[in-house]
This record gives C-alpha cells, structure tokens and sequence, in this order.
C-alpha cells in the first residue's frame, strides 16, 4: 500500500500538505482510480488540488477556499475534517455499541448542534439513505447495504463540502453496490465527492473526472482543474465534545459489557468497603462516646475554684533521660504541677458576673461555700448537734474538698436562673419517696444508683443504722433540723474568746428556721454518673441565708478584728483567717462555682462567655476555669481519631491496587475500541475529546464502584450491628455519615480517573488512519 505521503517523490507536496491528507486517512494503492463525481467548476472543487493541483505551487502548501493551510494547528484540521469532510468507509465504521440515530449524530455532536437539531438531521439523513425504517436498530441488525447506508447518512448528516469514498463498494455485492453508487451519485448532485475505486467500469459510468494512478504516478486525468485566485472564503467552527456527550458515549458502551463492568466496578470497591466499614464503625463508636458524654459529661459543670491549674504551665512532655549521664550534682527543681497552681479573685464582681449568663446557655449555677451550719436535731426526745457531712466522726471531709474543686461529688444543687429552662433535679433525679425541694429550707436524701447513701451522712444527721441496714423512706423523709444562729450557738467567755454552749434545748427551742427532709432523690437510669454525693444536699440559698444571719454576729466581727483565732487563740495567716470567717458565716464568696451547661453544645457559649471576662486582664486578675467533660473528651476522641486513621490507611492500601486496576482496563479498553478511536478523530474529534471520552469511561466506572462499595458496606453493617449486640450489648453501633458516603464516592472517582488518564492520553495519540485499520 502506498499512503500518500509517497507522492512527494512526484509532487510538490509541503509537509503541511502531507499531515492533511494522512489525516483525512486517504490512501492510494499501486494501481487505483481516484473517480470524482460533481461539476468541476463549482467552488466546492477546491479540494481537487489535494489530488491534481498542488504540482502548480512553489511554496507546497494546501489552500482551501483561498486560505492556506501552512500554519494550521491539530485542532485546526479536526475542525475541517468535521465541518467540511464527510467519509464513507469501505468497512462502514460504525460504532457497534450506539444506536443508528446517535452513529449518524456523532458528528454533529462534536460540532456543537443542539440536541434537537442533530436528532432531526439525523432522521432526515436516514430517510433520504432509506433507512426510514431501521432508525431504531443497532448497527449489528442491519445487512451489508444497510450499514453502508449508515455511513453515508453520518458522512451527509453535518452538511459537510465534500464526501470521501474509499471503496464504498468493496465489501457490498453487485446489486447492493448499484444501489449505493446511485445513491452516492444523487448525493454529488449537491456535494464534491472523491472516491477510490479499483473497479474502472464503475469509476467510468459514475465519475465526472477519473484521474488513474499507477505504481504511484498519476497516468491520466480526465478533466485536470485549472487552479485561479480566490479570495480567503474559509471558515471553521471548531470542534468540541462536551464531558456531558463524552458521558453518554462511554456509557452506552459500558452497558454491552455489564458483567465485566459489574465485575471491574466491584473488585474497585473492595477498598471502598473497608474504608466505609471502618468509617462507619468509628462514627458509631464516636455517636456512643457522644451520647454517653451528653447524658453524663454535659451536665459536668465548669467548675471554677478557688485554686486552679493553668495548663499552660504545665510541661506536655518531658524531656529524654535516656543518656544522662552521673554529673555529680543534683538539681534542685520546683514540682510541675506545684508551679502550674493559680489562685483564682474570686471576687463579687466576678460572682456578679456569671450570674449574667445566659439561661439558654446554662441554667443552673452551683456555689460551693465553707459557711457551717449550727443544726440541732430532736432525737427520740433528745437534742443533739447534727450536721450535713459524708465524713465519718472525728475525720476532715477530704471528699467535699475534692468535690469542691472538680464540681462532682458536692451536697449543694445548682441555683435555677430561669423557670422557662431546665431544672437540674428534675432533669437529672427522680423522685422515689416525696416531693423535690421548692424553698431554701428544703433538703433532699440522695441516694446512689443501687438505692444506697452514705452512712456517715444519716449518723451525722442522728439516725444510728449499721452498716447494709434496709431503711424505710418514711425514717428520713420528714426529718427536721433546726438552726441556730451563731449568737444563740456561741458565748463568749471573759478571756474575749468563744464557745460553742451546751444547753442545746434551750437554742432549739430558741431557734426560728427549720430545714425538712422533703425527699429521696437518685440519679435517672439515662445520667450514668449522679453529680451530687449521696447524702443530703441543699441548695446555696440555704447557705445564702445563713451568711445573712450570721454575717454580722459578735463572734464574726470579733474574728475579723483579730488575728488569732477566737476559739483556741492560736494565730492564724492571711489565708487560714478568711476561711475560719467563711466557716463562721462572715463571707458571702463562695470557695467555688458551678457552671452546668443545658447541653454539650451549649458547654462552647459557656467557655466563650468565661473568656470574655479575661479579655485585658493580666494573668494574676484571669479566672481559670476547669473543664473536666473537655478533658474527657480530647482523651476518648484522639484516641478514637488515631484509631480511624490508622485502620483507614490500611484500608486505603487496596484503593491503590484498585487505581492501577483501573488503569490496566482502561487500556484494554482504549485496545477494544481502536476502530472507535479513528472514527472519532475522522469526524474531527480533538485529543482532548478522545482522552474526554475513556476520562468518562473512568468517571463511570468509579462512580459505580463507589456506590456499590458504599450499598455494600451499609448492608454488611447489619450483621456487624447484630454480632457487635451480642458481644457488648451496643445497639446500632456501625452507622455510615451520609458525608463520609459521599466523600468516599467522590474520592473512588477521582481515583479512577487518576488511574485511567494515561491510557486515556494514549489513546488521544492514535493516529487515526492506523486506529481505522485496527480489527
């Protein structure tokens, strides 16, 4: 075979020329009649100088329509291919996996005509071929003739200048070739058309002007074309394949392979699946911890004491000791923890402060304060002193202190800023035996959630019960204590110095506040960790009241005035005389406060509002607040995360292989539709549309693959919910976010499309007389 570059050695042929008429896919065989058919004289007879006229012309490049083609680029030729070149094959060139309409569509489609449009000239093109009939047929229904036809009607359908023929005949027998040569021979009533053919009988009843070659030399010409100036008449619109086109192209033919596509999209989901599985287990582990930190670390208060740790003191990691060596010497060095210690002004500003805060936000406010409590206490006939402590006799209440600083533990329930909010008894404690406390002088029994309290808090309210006793509500609920205020509890002796007196059924009978029992209270089933201690606990406007009446009492005022203390004379610091005041009644600041927050999610308003106050204020004047449920959280959540990570990589693992699977079938692809390739760039589509096309193919099979692997992984999270039941009791635990489902999706495509854009690239470098000669 000789292509036609091989008629440099006869012509003078540019190497513009000769890339053209490669491109075109036009090729000359040792001896071949080239039959043109149409009148020589029309414009359209421009392309003539491809075959008759170039010899005339010193500078060796092509004019079409007076306009040369010296400087044309790629995109340039694919443009002129589609608008003004029409080709019928001999072999048809159909693209099996399309329907007819959308064969002759194609190249329409690449110049940009509207949907509607190309459909139309579609229909109108097969119904002038007579193939009015056969428009909804598959290219492998049809006979030889019938596809021939196909091709003329695709190669007509965009209007083009000039139709191509090599051997339009060749396949097709006599009758069937008489039938296609009259119509080719209609057709040229309108259009140029060139044609080779072997057959010099057909060549002589058809052609207009039959030029015969021989051992690559033209030997005769019929009508040889007088070439003139022109002006530049040339005009291309350039062509281009949209990603939604490309989309419906790669689609159709995926959908004549739907095992091997079935079967490609779910090896590619395989890494999907883990990731999604892993995903989903972590989100449902992550919903428990949340769900488990809103019923018990929401309703954590920020707690706000006294003293505080300021983390930002304290050393994250230490240093490596592994190579010390013997100096010999010590360092002295102050403890970390020692250094970190802040003492929060807890000042009436501050208090004034946090009672401001929204209600939306937090609702209740609980305040720790050291004031005692004068109580004394009738049992059976006999006046005690009592009082409100879980500390066992003659032992320092470490408990409460605790308590004090953290906020979990404490006897005191918070203050409701609002009644439209939240309560936080009601909200928190059911009632067992009677009602919740309404007023001041109310107290409440709270009980653990096995229906146990501490024994040292009913002995030091007077009830004498062994250890494990079973004790009736109707003992407790109803208990009154009265309260004595320090002048009636106190004398004072001739030294200066105080007492307390001992003729309790005297202050008893003196006393004027009552403090009642009202009722048994324990944790609800949905807190699982109780804030307030079990024992008795009692609101701060109780201790408010007290401090009212005691603020001002002799033994107060005198123990402000001195530095010694008022009742064993030894002499106290700074720190140690403020508290025995607090203890007394004299102060109105609490040792701490106890922010609860309504929600999880209202704990950031809470913190925010906290640091508002700082704003400005050096770091003596901060306010450093405690939140343990953030602490607890960062812990259980980074640890969960790191967990995730580390599973997911592994998992990710096989999105690799599944990239470079995709990769190798995408080349077998590009292998399987060589032929596919040519007509394509035949038709004038760019390198950019074929690699277009296989980037769809991709874009397809790795949104496929990741919808199966995430409906696969939803599926398998059903028998991992019901094993994971039966081993740990947690309900729905595997749940895949909606978000990670579509982000995986999104992550399956673009790797897939990552994995098949070089044999996508590759494809787009086919040369297209090569690709159109490819079985």
């Amino acid at each position: 075979m000789l292509e036609l570059k091989h008629l440099k050695k006869y012509y003078r042929v540019g190497d513009s020329t000769t890339k053209a008429l490669d491109d075109v896919s036009i090729s000359f065989r040792e001896k071949e009649f080239v039959a043109i058919l149409g009148p020589s004289g029309s414009g359209k007879t421009t392309m003539l100088n491809v075959i008759g006229g170039l010899d005339r012309y010193d500078t060796g490049d092509m004019i079409i329509n007076g306009k040369s083609t010296k400087n044309f680029k790629d995109t340039d030729w694919d443009a002129y291919r589609n608008n003004s070149i029409g080709f019928i094959f001999q072999n048809y060139n159909l693209i099996g996996h399309l329907g007819i309409i959308a064969n002759v569509e194609l190249g329409m489609t690449l110049s940009g005509v509207s949907k509607e449009e190309r459909h139309q000239k579609a229909v109108d093109a097969l119904q002038k071929v007579g193939l009015g009939d056969h428009m909804n047929k598959k290219p492998n229904q049809l006979s030889g003739g019938q596809m021939q036809r196909v091709a003329i009607a695709r190669a007509i359908a965009n209007d083009p200048d000039i139709l191509l023929c090599d051997e339009p005949t060749g396949a097709l027998d006599t009758e069937t070739s008489v039938q296609i040569m009259d119509l080719i021979q209609d057709l040229a009533k309108e259009k140029l058309v060139i044609m080779v053919t072997h057959n010099p009988e057909l060549a002589e009843e058809y052609a207009d002007r039959l030029v015969r070659f021989e051992d690559g030399q033209i030997k005769s010409d019929s009508n040889p074309h007088q070439e003139h100036p022109k002006g530049d008449l040339f005009n291309l619109n350039h062509t281009k394949m949209t990603f939604m086109n490309a989309l419906k192209l790669s689609f159709t033919n995926i959908m004549t392979k739907k095992g091997r596509t079935f079967l490609t999209a779910f090896a590619s989901s395989i890494g999907i699946i883990g990731i999604a599985i892993v995903l989903s287990l972590s989100n449902g582990f992550q919903k428990q911890i949340d769900s488990t930190q809103t019923e018990t670390l929401a309703k954590f208060p920020v707690t706000i004491s006294q003293q505080a740790t300021d983390q930002s003191n304290v050393e994250t990691r230490q240093p490596s000791t592994k190579n010390v060596k013997n100096k010999g010497y010590l360092i002295a060095k102050q403890d970390a923890m020692e250094k970190a210690v802040h003492i929060n002004k807890i000042n009436q500003d501050f208090v004034d402060y946090v009672n401001k805060i929204n209600p939306k936000y937090s609702n209740n406010i609980g305040y720790t304060r050291m004031t005692g409590m004068n109580l004394l206490r009738d049992v059976s006939g006999k006046v005690q002193p009592v009082k409100f402590s879980n500390a066992a006799q003659n032992y320092t209440d470490y408990a409460s202190q605790m308590s004090s600083m953290t906020g979990v533990g404490v006897s005191v329930f918070p203050t409701q800023l609002s009644d439209e909010n939240t309560n936080f008894l009601q909200d928190n404690y059911a009632a067992l035996a009677g009602t919740y406390p309404k007023s001041a002088n109310e107290v409440v029994l709270i009980l653990d959630h096995d229906n146990s309290t501490n024994i040292n808090a009913l002995k030091n309210l007077g009830f004498n019960y062994r250890d494990g006793a079973k004790v009736d509500f109707d003992k407790v609920v109803g208990t009154t204590v009265k309260v004595v205020n320090n002048d009636s509890y106190y004398q004072q002796l001739p030294t200066g110095g105080f007492m307390p007196k001992t003729d309790y059924d005297q202050m008893y009978n003196d006393a004027t506040m009552t403090i009642k029992v009202v009722g048994v209270l324990r944790a609800k089933e949905s807190s699982n960790m109780g804030l307030l201690a079990p024992g008795i606990a009692y609101s701060d406007k109780l201790s408010q009241e007290i401090i009212k009446a005691n603020k001002d009492s002799k033994i107060v005022t005198t123990q402000k005035a001195s530095d010694k203390n008022v009742m064993t004379g030894e002499t106290l610091t700074s720190t140690e005389k403020d508290g025995f005041v607090a203890m007394l009644g004299g102060s109105s600041l609490p040792a701490s406060i106890m922010i609860y927050p309504n929600s999880f999610e209202d704990k950031e308003e809470v913190l925010d509002y906290l640091d508002a106050y700082n704003k400005g204020k050096s770091k003596a004047d901060k306010i450093i607040y405690s939140d343990l449920s953030g602490t607890v959280t960062q812990l259980t959540g980074g640890l969960l995360d790191a967990i995730t990570y580390v599973l997911v990589a592994f998992a990710a693992i096989s999105l690799v292989t599944s990239m470079i699977m995709i990769g190798i079938l995408t080349y077998t692809s590009v292998l399987e539709r060589t032929k596919e390739i040519g007509v394509l760039k035949a038709l004038g589509a760019r390198k950019k549309d074929i690699t277009r096309v296989f980037d769809a193919e991709t874009t397809i099979l790795g949104v496929g693959s990741g919808i199966l692997g995430i409906i696969i992984a939803y599926l398998l999270t059903l028998p991992i919910n019901s094993l994971l039941y039966s081993l740990t009791e947690l309900d729905n635990v595997a749940q895949l976010n909606p978000v990670h489902a579509v982000v995986l999706v999104i992550v399956s495509t673009v790797l897939t499309i990552i994995g098949g854009h070089l044999p996508a690239r590759m494809a787009s470098k086919k040369d297209a007389a090569i690709a159109l000669r490819s079985e």
